[in-house]
C-alpha cells in the first residue's frame, strides 16, 4: 500500500478540456452538449430483445424456452444462483447498478425488462 501511494505521487498524468478536441470534425463549435438520461434512453423494444440475448447466451438455458414472460426458475430451470449471475450480466448489458433488494425481486425475464425499462440509466 505504501509502495502504491509513493509511485501515485510522482505519476503525472496529463488532462484535456473537453473544448477543442476535435471540435471542427464533430460539429461541435467548440462546445460539448450534455445530453441528459432522457435524451438518450432506450425504448422498451430494446430492452426486451437485449435482456433476451442475455439470458439466451446463459450456459444453462435452453434458447428455444425463453420469452419475454418467462420465469427463470419455473419456466427455465435456473436456481438462485443462477438468477444473480443473469441480473448481474443484465447490469453489466446496459451499464447500470441494481441495489441487492431491487435485484433480489428479479425472478423473471418479465422484471428484468420492467426494472430496466423504468431505470433512468439505462444505456
Amino acid at each position: 500500500m505504501a509502495m502504491r501511494a509513493a509511485v501515485l505521487r510522482h505519476i503525472r498524468v496529463p488532462v484535456q478540456t473537453l473544448t477543442g478536441l476535435n471540435s471542427r470534425r464533430w460539429g461541435l463549435g467548440g462546445s460539448v452538449r450534455l445530453m441528459s438520461s432522457h435524451d438518450d434512453h432506450i425504448t422498451k423494444e430494446e430492452v426486451i430483445a437485449r435482456v433476451l440475448d442475455v439470458v439466451k447466451s446463459f450456459p444453462k438455458v435452453d434458447p428455444s424456452k425463453i420469452a419475454p414472460d418467462a420465469h427463470f426458475q419455473k419456466d427455465l430451470g435456473l436456481d438462485s444462483l443462477d438468477t444473480v449471475e443473469i441480473v448481474m450480466a443484465l447490469e453489466e448489458e446496459f451499464k447500470l447498478e441494481i441495489p441487492d433488494k431491487e435485484a433480489d425481486k428479479i425472478d423473471s425475464c418479465t422484471l428484468a425488462i420492467e426494472y430496466i425499462s423504468n431505470h433512468p440509466m439505462a444505456s
